[in-house]
């Protein structure tokens, strides 16, 4: 007797449980859950245990998971619908914080809307690569050169009208994002090689035309932070002493005198990894590591399930940049990168970019549950 696909998807939904039902992957759900717990620990350690700090984070923690609830409901082919709208409203809103947008601690990257102020950039973080994926989603990979050549300039228009904001940090981030589309769509190595020469010749000029003296002397403190101890070398001198004061076990938890003692600058959100470092030492900083680890090879495992190239390469994408949000952010609390300013997924004070990537995990989610209630 065949069966309508309501009453079919009533008896899946039924016999898979309530995760299903609600287009939810428990096994990411779980480490993303994890990973929550642990932010939400250390943000109340690193703020001196200040319940009012903790109880704004869990506020955004819960919009936040709502939101990703929300995308988890969109079927992937009706996110590709209204991809290039969404797209197309983002550049719009790029233009006009360069136009008219309200400048705050020296750069122009917000648009105030009188009861709320929002930042164009956060939706480009997926609006970008979900545009390239778009791009090639009815062409057999990898696509033509031509298509590879339009996707190139999207990234690049993206990308500069961030940079002259200016925030070199998130256009670089974002650039990430549509080069991963483009990478794992099968863009060759010749192309990646020469594009490479390319940003290493051109690294003279954007140091003496396009980057600011803060941006500048972000590069020299990587470099030797002890020059300038006091002063712009303060901040990664202070978190190095934390994550090697820790030791192997850590100081335990509230713990770190760094943070309470306010030696550490921005503890809740950039250099919470630092926080953690301290009070739980090598074995949780080897702890989180993990965790991320399985997030994004889930992540990733989902990606390689997908049935389509649009909902393939989206979630890639959004996978590998999440990343690079963690290798950066870790990278520069460590020494390791030039400062810049980027919370670390899931870990730092929620915020605007805790929201997005909950997006992300939805639209995530979608790609793998409605996959196989289709298969089903």
């Amino acid at each position: 007797m065949k069966i309508d696909l309501p009453a079919r998807e009533k008896v899946y939904r039924k016999n898979r449980g309530i995760l299903v039902s609600l287009h939810l992957d428990g096994w990411l759900l779980l480490g993303i859950a994890l990973l929550i717990v642990t932010g939400s620990l250390i943000v109340f350690s690193a703020s001196g245990a200040d319940q009012e700090v903790l109880s704004r984070h869990l506020v955004r923690v819960g919009f936040a998971f709502f939101l990703m609830l929300v995308f988890a409901q969109i079927p992937p082919n009706i996110l590709k619908i209204y991809t290039p709208w969404v797209f197309g409203v983002g550049t719009l809103m790029l233009i006009s914080v360069l136009l008219f947008g309200d400048i705050g601690k020296g750069a122009k990257r917000w648009l105030d809307f009188g009861f709320f102020r929002f930042q164009p950039s956060e939706v480009m973080k997926l609006a970008l690569p979900m545009m390239i994926a778009w791009l090639f989603a009815h062409d057999s990979l990898p696509p033509p050169n031509k298509k590879m050549l339009i996707g190139l300039g999207l990234v690049g228009l993206i990308a500069g009208l961030i940079i002259v904001q200016p925030d070199l940090g998130t256009s670089i981030l974002i650039a990430m994002s549509g080069l991963f589309v483009l990478f794992f769509a099968g863009l060759s190595w010749r192309w990646i090689l020469s594009a490479t020469g390319l940003v290493a010749a051109s690294l003279p000029i954007v140091w003496n035309f396009y980057m600011y003296d803060y941006q500048k002397q972000r590069v020299l403190t990587f470099l030797d932070p002890e020059s300038d101890p006091l002063g712009t070398g303060y901040h990664i001198i202070q978190s190095k002493i934390a994550i090697g004061s820790g030791g192997i076990e850590g100081k335990g938890f509230m713990g770190s005198t760094q943070a309470h003692l306010e030696f550490l600058p921005e503890s809740t959100t950039d250099f919470i990894f630092s926080v953690l470092a301290e009070e739980f030492g090598l074995i949780g900083v080897t702890g989180l590591l993990l965790l991320y680890l399985f997030v994004i090879g889930r992540g990733l495992y989902i990606a390689s399930q997908a049935q389509e190239n649009f909902a393939r390469l989206t979630a890639a994408s959004l996978v590998m940049t999440l990343f690079v949000y963690v290798f950066v952010n870790i990278g520069m609390v460590s020494g390791l990168l030039p400062v810049v300013g980027l919370p670390l997924p899931l870990l730092s004070y929620g915020g605007s970019s805790l929201v997005t990537l909950m997006v992300s995990f939805g639209i995530l989610m979608s790609i793998h549950t409605h996959k196989k209630l289709l298969t089903s």
